[in-house]
């Protein structure tokens, strides 16, 4: 059995399920990190009619650092712009309609914290996925911790470090296949077959 130290993300990138679902992964979420801008932590890849398009939800500055203590900002109403450019982006995908209420539930979500929000989205994104993966929230913040750590492994911005197979996407015609997106690109594109899929990635570690 491998002890992983996962970041908690947004509607997590593909390769990060790959980890949290691996059966021989027992899974610990960091919840002490100071909270690092421009990350998963806050933001998730979709493809859009334009190519990749980046759903970010905005964070209150009040002068807290630990994640666990990051707060959300509803100044603006963005979880109903986040569901209407995922509902542009995917009504035309194969597995949109079958899933929709499900997914409509997250933005229905409205938690204080980024940290109790993102674990309320793994909720239904499990339910949908049909998996009961158990996971912990880890007790203090270590710098090198003796779990694999797996905290900067997934870049926002550079290349997927997993290798990750090509499957149709709703506009891949247009801009081709674009790599390791949010699971939701994958459920909706994929349905059933996206645990399947998930566990035939290639770990990179």
């Amino acid at each position: 059995m491998n002890n992983i130290l996962l970041p908690v993300f947004y509607l997590p990138p593909i390769s990060w399920f790959s980890v949290f679902l691996n059966p021989e992964n027992e899974i610990l979420f960091e919840q002490f990190e100071h909270f690092p801008k421009q990350t998963y932590r806050n933001r998730a890849n979709i493809y859009g009619a334009n190519g990749k398009l980046s759903l970010i939800i905005p964070i209150s500055h009040n002068g807290k650092r630990e994640f666990k203590d990051i707060e959300i900002s509803y100044r603006e109403d963005w979880r109903n712009l986040h569901w209407k450019s995922i509902k542009t982006a995917y009504q035309s995908s194969p597995y949109f309609e079958f899933y929709e209420d499900k997914l409509k539930k997250i933005f229905e979500i409205k938690e204080q914290n980024l940290l109790d929000f993102n674990l309320k989205a793994l909720e239904v994104i499990q339910q949908i996925l049909k998996t009961e993966k158990a996971w912990s929230l880890n007790a203090e913040y270590i710098k090198n911790p003796q779990e694999i750590n797996f905290r900067e492994k997934f870049s926002a911005k550079n290349p997927s470090e997993f290798e990750v197979e090509e499957y149709y996407q709703t506009f891949s015609d247009k801009s081709g296949f674009l790599e390791d997106l949010s699971i939701l690109d994958l459920i909706c594109n994929k349905g059933p077959e996206s645990l399947t899929y998930i566990k035939n990635i290639k770990q990179s570690y």
